[in-house]
């Protein structure tokens, strides 16, 4: 066999045009190969239909043989059509399966393929010539491990801005820490009990006091004030909560909220807050009604019947919805 005899330079050259030329031949004949399979899948979708009901006939006519009814005739037909279409199915999935098959099969070839050109080093000649191309190989590879294991961050350079996932883990963990921290501490103040005093109007006040938990709604309050109201207000035996309003501060407070939302949003109303419900002095009997004391006011107690017939009447006549939009700050904190 004749030997390539020429500089170590054209040789390598030569290797490496031997080398694309093989490969691309491995490629003319995977492409040549799916071609072939494309065209035996389009020839079996136009034979299969043909060849599923000859060999149902060829079936039916083996198993009926003789005389045979109707219906006979028809649940045989069905029943091998049926058991027909499973095995189809069953071809179906096999030919899936050994197309799966070779794909992996390929993709393993070009991995390994790869793997095998990444660790090919492209040396002729013999004896002292390959000591020497091993050596050369040996060293190249050894200053391009030795650079890599110097690459790396530089510590003086600031990269606060830049994404950092074991920090936004740390964030992410501190900030589920502290939202449970603030709903203990929020369940802890809504379990707390308080005495709330309010007086059932119906022209004239009538005092009672009742304790409940901060984060109680208004329809609680009113329902536990109704229980005790009733014995001794006749009209109320027969009322519901619905038909029940309460009135603080001259504002209409709605059904669903707590007194939770009052106390954390500091709520204040046209005589004085919604957040503090004990009782003191109200403020326009006062000298100077535009000055405000730091205190809170009786709640009323009202029949939603009683208002419609006397809100042109004061004190009905000053009370309106509440609205936490809008800001009473007229008053001032002596």
């Amino acid at each position: 066999m004749a030997q390539y005899k020429g500089t170590m330079r054209e040789a390598g050259r030569a290797m490496h045009l031997i080398k694309k030329r093989e490969k691309q031949k491995e490629q003319m004949e995977v492409l040549k190969q799916r071609i072939a399979e494309e065209t035996i899948m389009k020839s079996k979708v136009d034979k299969k239909f043909s060849a599923h009901y000859d060999a149902v006939e060829a079936e039916l006519k083996s198993s009926t043989v003789g005389l045979v009814t109707l219906n006979d005739m028809k649940a045989k037909q069905e029943a091998l059509l049926r058991e027909r279409e499973i095995q189809l199915a069953k071809k179906e999935q096999l030919e899936e399966r050994r197309l799966q098959l070779e794909l992996l099969r390929e993709k393993e070839r070009r991995l390994e393929r790869k793997r095998k050109i990444s660790n090919l080093s492209f040396t002729v000649g013999d004896g002292d010539g390959d000591d020497r191309g091993d050596d050369l190989n040996e060293g190249s590879m050894a200053e391009a491990s030795k650079s890599k294991k110097n690459l790396g961050k530089n510590p003086d350079v600031d990269t606060s801005f830049l994404p950092d996932r074991d920090r936004e883990e740390e964030e992410n963990r501190l900030r589920e820490e502290l939202r449970k921290e603030w709903e203990a501490k929020r369940e802890k103040v809504k379990s707390e009990e308080m005495e709330i005093t309010f007086s059932y109007w119906d022209g004239s006040g009538h005092r009672r006091t009742v304790r409940m938990n901060k984060g109680s709604t208004v329809q609680q309050f009113l329902k536990k004030a109704l229980q005790g109201l009733r014995k001794d207000f006749r009209e109320l035996r027969s009322a519901g909560v619905e038909q029940l309003m309460y009135i603080k501060e001259d504002l209409i407070l709605p059904h669903y909220h707590t007194f939770y939302d009052f106390i954390i949003a500091k709520a204040r109303g046209k005589s004085g807050p919604l957040f503090n419900f004990d009782v003191h002095d109200d403020v326009r009997l006062l000298s100077d009604a535009t000055m405000e004391k730091d205190e809170s006011h009786a709640g009323k107690v009202v029949l939603r019947s009683w208002y419609e017939k006397n809100k042109h009447i004061f004190p009905a006549s000053r009370w309106e919805p509440y609205d936490p939009e809008k800001k009473w700050d007229k008053y001032t904190i002596r």
